[in-house]
């Protein structure tokens, strides 16, 4: 739970980041969805993260508002809904300090005329120009990129639930044992060591499974030699973790997973210890897509040069994601560009996903991985384009193998990562 004093900082940061003059923000926190069906349940709800880091409050129908020509010391106001008997009864609810949600309309019509920055989740009935909430998005997420003391401590406490998570399902790797069941005792390390919930949807996929990235957990029981990739992160206090670990069940790896799965963790030490203040994301990211490449062509699957390779995007055929993204406020939080720089259209760079440089107090994940996807390999346009480029009869004969992917999460630091 954040104290007065950090939720001040924060507000203060956004504040001189957006600078804003005559222009009022409001940012509200959403609703909940309504399962269907008329159960009186609703998904599970998150509050947007610009509402949650401006107040501390995961609960819905919220808006934190912001008058820079205020000089009281009521520039930011938070507004909250009255609770109703139904909600004190059915589900416990108190009700929150601030003002009534109905004194957020007289509040508005009072600054009449003056432009409104509508962020969070956007407000019905509030008129705000586009391009203005486009670039004070833009700037409120590059604000939210360094991480404050109390962020980075709730994101420690999610990766130590998240490797307990990690550490209690080593012991069930062994054919016979479903993709479902490794989830469930996976997340209940989590949730032992006091994990509100998981981060996102966790993956368990095992054998051939293991080539589609976000697969879901099903009832199909792991075998001798499968490759078993968990893609999974504890969440605590709304900060998540975001870990991929890649095994073999029941045994000894082949060579040729051996080779596929030192090849990705050299490359993930590599990009880990390029994660320092000032170096571009991009970059890193090219360097990983480079040494994976020529580690293909030492194992007779690639041919040609690395570079030319990865100018071509041939890697993309073996490795088709971005190198990480930030981690916080959820799994992909405050990623994406540095405000002002287009999108880079090249074939090298055509899964990426963040182009920024790093700075001190990001934290990212670096995750590198190859994968025998069927709808990538098999795919005629592809071949015909990269004919010359591939040994397709090996990798024929591996198609079913699935893939390996090894994520961790970086604190970027001014000594090393």
């Amino acid at each position: 739970m954040l104290d007065r004093r950090n939720v001040a900082a924060r507000r203060a940061r956004v504040a001189d980041a957006l600078h804003l003059i005559d222009e009022i923000l409001v940012v509200g926190a959403g609703e909940p969805v309504p399962l269907p069906e008329g159960t009186d349940q609703t998904y599970p709800f998150r509050a947007h993260p610009e509402y949650f880091y401006l107040t501390g409050v995961d609960s819905p129908g919220g808006v934190i508002a912001f008058d820079p020509k205020d000089r009281s010391r009521e520039r930011w106001i938070f507004f909250v809904p009255d609770v109703t008997e139904a909600e004190r009864i059915w589900e416990g609810c108190t009700q929150q300090s601030g003002r009534s949600l109905s004194a957020l309309e007289p509040w508005l019509v009072a600054r009449r005329g003056r432009p409104v920055v509508n962020l969070g989740e956007r407000l019905r009935g509030v008129r705000s120009d586009d391009a203005l909430i486009v670039r004070a998005r833009e700037q409120f997420t590059h604000a939210r990129r360094t991480k404050d003391t109390t962020e980075l401590k709730l994101l420690r406490h999610a990766a130590n639930a998240t490797a307990r998570g990690f550490s209690a399902v080593r012991r069930y790797l062994r054919p016979g044992v479903t993709e479902r069941a490794l989830q469930i005792e996976l997340e209940v390390g989590f949730y032992r060591v006091g994990a509100d919930r998981t981060g996102y949807g966790t993956t368990v996929a095992s054998g051939p499974n293991t080539a589609v990235m976000h697969f879901s957990p099903s009832g199909r029981k792991l075998r001798r030699g499968d490759f078993v990739l968990i893609d999974a992160g504890a969440e605590m206090g709304r900060y998540v973790s975001d870990v991929t670990r890649t095994f073999v069940a029941g045994g000894k790896p082949s060579p040729f997973q051996r080779e596929l799965f030192e090849l990705v963790l050299a490359v993930e030490e590599a990009g880990i210890s390029r994660c320092v203040p000032g170096a571009e994301w991009k970059e890193i990211h090219l360097q990983a897509a480079t040494e994976l490449t020529a580690g293909l062509i030492e194992m007779g699957l690639m041919r040609g040069t690395p570079e030319s390779l990865v100018e071509q995007g041939a890697h993309t055929l073996f490795f088709p994601h971005g190198l990480g993204h930030l981690v916080g406020l959820g799994v992909r939080d405050a990623s994406g560009r540095l405000p002002g720089r287009a999108e880079d259209h090249s074939p090298a760079l055509k899964n990426l996903r963040m182009d920024l440089p790093l700075a001190a107090g990001y934290v990212t994940t670096v995750e590198p991985g190859l994968y025998f996807i069927p709808a990538i390999l098999n795919d005629p346009h592809r071949r015909k384009r990269f004919r010359t480029c591939v040994n397709w009869s090996l990798v024929e004969r591996h198609l079913g193998i699935g893939g390996v992917r090894i994520e961790d999460n970086v604190l970027v630091t001014d000594r090393q990562p």
